[in-house]
């Protein structure tokens, strides 16, 4: 059975990484966007990160320019964008596609392990968010207006796993 740990990503400036790497950890899983209304969800993202990342929690950001064009930015920009705007110290990857031919592999699967409302398979918006256990399996999908810190209770429980 396939898991977190069985895909590749490309981190923001260009290194591909074996999620393997993370094995152990739980992580959170987002896609992203720069000019969203739920862009601010960036710095709970980023308190969670700060909370949680000594116990283990990962928070992996993927932008994606898939929906009404929020992220139309380079990698390059992006990351100046997050870091300078909200401090982001959490991994952010290259920008994704999520739904359709060219979604990367990992959204396929997490969206495959963790469809969302009524049984659909595709991200309807920026800032859904995906939570993975230690054993790399996906615990929950958050619809985008879900915010960081209602996940906080989730988060503790799978880092007590």
């Amino acid at each position: 059975m396939p898991t977190v740990y069985d895909f590749d990503a490309q981190t923001i400036d260009g290194r591909t990484v074996p999620l393997r790497q993370y094995e152990g950890k739980v992580l959170l899983i987002v896609n992203t966007a720069s000019a969203c209304g739920f862009t601010p969800q960036f710095a709970g993202l980023e308190e969670l990160h700060q909370r949680y990342g000594d116990q283990g929690l990962v928070v992996l950001g993927f932008p994606c320019n898939q929906f009404a064009g929020q992220d139309p930015g380079s990698n390059d920009e992006i990351a100046s964008f997050c870091q300078l705007n909200y401090g982001v110290s959490f991994p952010m990857m290259a920008k994704v596609d999520v739904n359709g031919a060219q979604a990367s592999p990992l959204y396929r699967w997490l969206c495959a392990e963790a469809p969302g409302l009524l049984g659909s398979k595709a991200i309807k918006w920026n800032f859904t968010k995906f939570l993975v256990g230690k054993d790399g399996q996906v615990i929950r999908r958050y619809a985008p207006q879900d915010t960081p810190a209602k996940l906080a209770g989730d988060v503790e429980a799978a880092l007590q796993a």
